[in-house]
């Protein structure tokens, strides 16, 4: 599930394939001390720096022709303050092996996406989410912050050491430093039921409110070519507790949703006519259940599909609206869409370049199969995402630049000024981030 480098010609691949970079020198440090050392080697030999994670990001935001830094060693918690319920982590920490360390100590996270391969720097960074009426993003749930600058020097922020910086660097971009360590806000392990079921899409549109505000987390997936969806409420349970057998998630998780999708990915790719039937089978495919787990094991499941994506959180009360206009595109377009459209929700936060900074927000999600050409599909789905002033995924394909943020973010500004501060000798600088922040 990771980003590959091959050791042939040294070139880096993210998780989608469909980007690529080959870095002059790459570094696994041990310690902050030794990253602090190879951001100051950098310098003195006038190359750029990224971390990057497990790649799963679809942007080219971890790209580099520079020092690469992985942070594979730099793992692990690193304190639990049961006084004050958080865990301060290693930056290269997989969120899997985080969530399933918080279990054993009976802690978790409020709330998470629904991949848990990314390491907790990368999904912070790009500011990685999952869905929720009143829980946000998983950067909204850091409560400090260690960073390496450009000068090699550790800076610790929160709300009140650095609060500027903290203010921004919950969702950094890799713009501001180098992540080496986050201290999350947890609490007591949780049971959350799921139920998920069927509902056609002009009733979840009909009736997304009152979806919205009876769930604490509330998600759908529609299935494009049919009038189908497929809806996931969790809300907290007093229990008890009824996972999954095995062999229903088997067949639910690996077959239909990973091994025969998988397949029929592979006939749309080949013969494009057959989607819209896929579509259908698809959609119906998945029956209603209900279950009830510890949260990782409710919000995260398997992702062995390959794919490209993009993704933009729209204002909330723009959703219902972007998702008919998604569909008359789809309709009218003689496009064939084999994946479904995911929608999620997340409260305002106060994160400065967060895709729901200041506003109550509703995020749609398109696919497209690994190396299927989606470049028509998304450019139509982002017209339509940009009309509503989307705000795109940082992680994820898009094509917006700094003159388009500094429009639908009002504290652009304040998180350009800040990088000028941190780092005036662009040290972190990348071709998607001199697009993305101006140079």
């Amino acid at each position: 599930m990771s980003s590959t480098t091959s050791a042939k010609n040294g070139t880096w691949r993210n998780w989608g394939g469909n980007v690529s970079a080959r870095p002059a020198r790459e570094v696994e440090p041990a310690s902050v001390e030794e990253l602090a050392a190879a951001v100051r080697k950098a310098a003195e030999d006038g190359l750029t720096v990224k971390a990057v994670g497990t790649g799963h990001s679809f942007t080219s935001i971890a790209a580099t022709d520079g020092v690469l830094i992985r942070p594979q060693l730099l793992t692990g918690i690193r304190k639990i303050d049961r006084d004050a319920m958080t865990v301060t982590v290693e930056a290269g920490t997989p969120l899997k092996r985080l969530n399933m360390a918080l279990a054993r100590e009976g802690l978790s996270l409020t709330n998470m996406g629904d991949i848990m391969e990314q390491t907790v720097s990368g999904a912070t960074s790009t500011g990685t989410h999952g869905t929720g009426r009143e829980s946000a993003s998983i950067a909204a749930q850091i409560r400090a912050l260690e960073l390496v600058t450009a000068d090699g020097a550790v800076l610790t922020c929160s709300e009140k050491e650095n609060p500027d910086v903290f203010a921004a660097a919950r969702i950094g971009l890799g713009a501001l430093g180098i992540v080496t360590a986050i201290t999350f806000a947890v609490e007591p392990v949780f049971l959350l039921t799921a139920r998920e079921e069927p509902m056609p899409f002009d009733k979840v549109l009909a009736d997304f409110d009152e979806l919205w505000a009876e769930n604490e987390h509330f998600e759908f997936y529609w299935f494009p070519h049919t009038g189908s969806t497929n809806t996931k409420r969790n809300n907290r349970s007093a229990g008890p507790e009824q996972p999954v057998s095995p062999v229903a998630g088997w067949v639910e998780d690996e077959f239909l949703s990973n091994g025969v999708f998988q397949v029929a990915q592979w006939v749309g790719r080949a013969v494009p006519a057959t989607v819209p039937t896929i579509a259908q089978i698809s959609s119906k495919a998945l029956s209603a259940r209900t279950y009830t787990d510890i949260p990782y094991k409710v919000f995260t499941s398997p992702r062995r599909v390959r794919f490209v994506e993009m993704e933009y959180a729209v204002p909330r009360e723009a959703l219902t609206e972007v998702l008919r206009e998604l569909r008359t595109m789809v309709e009218r377009s003689g496009l064939r869409v084999s994946f479904p459209v995911e929608v999620r929700t997340a409260p305002a936060d106060d994160i400065t370049l967060s895709t729901a900074s200041g506003r109550d927000s509703a995020y749609v999600a398109v696919h497209m199969f690994k190396g299927t050409p989606y470049q028509a599909y998304f450019t139509a789905a982002e017209r339509i995402f940009t009309a509503h002033e989307g705000r795109p995924h940082w992680g994820k394909v898009h094509t917006r630049d700094a003159e388009y943020f500094a429009g639908v973010y009002p504290r652009f500004g304040e998180f350009t000024a800040l990088r000028d501060r941190l780092d005036p000798d662009r040290r972190f600088q990348n071709d998607y981030l001199r697009r993305v922040l101006g140079s």
